[in-house]
């Protein structure tokens, strides 16, 4: 049975908005890119490297210290969406003692525009030494095809 998330639904009810406003002209910054607190700056997680070549797409995000079992991939078109949870690494701290916390902790959810469409059913994620590799192969129909002209 799935899970509802409401988060990922406000998310891609913002990324539709988003690209409604840049298909008249008028880009806008993300609100997720905007800090809360001055002098820190908002960042995005994981990390990632997103390259492809004819077949396929290949995504690596940086996400060290999470629990490969907490981790979900999910594609639908040409998104893929990862999202997790990170775990505090100590608990014995409470958050008051902190004098600078950098490494964040907490559920994440993000999601990616591919430059093509992929077939979901043939992706495969891989964790190993604190990197999530995921191939993506692209669907057939996505896939550059050779035509050959016929001379007459």
């Amino acid at each position: 049975m799935a899970q509802w998330n409401p988060w990922q639904e406000m998310e891609a009810l913002r990324r539709g908005i988003d690209r409604a406003f840049e298909q008249v002209g008028v880009p806008l910054p993300s609100p997720f890119q905007i800090a809360f607190l001055p002098g820190r700056a908002a960042r995005e997680y994981p990390l990632v490297n997103l390259a492809d070549d004819k077949d396929s797409v290949y995504l690596e995000a940086l996400a060290p210290g999470l629990d490969p079992a907490s981790m979900n991939v999910s594609v639908v078109r040409n998104t893929v969406t990862l999202s997790g949870e990170k775990p505090r690494v100590t608990t014995e701290v409470k958050p008051e003692a902190f004098h600078r916390e950098e490494r964040a902790a907490g559920k994440f959810v993000r999601s990616l525009e591919l430059p093509s469409e992929v077939d979901a059913d043939k992706v495969k994620a891989e964790y190993k030494n604190g990197l999530l590799l995921v191939t993506l192969p692209k669907a057939e129909s996505a896939k550059a095809r050779q035509i050959r002209v016929q001379v007459a």
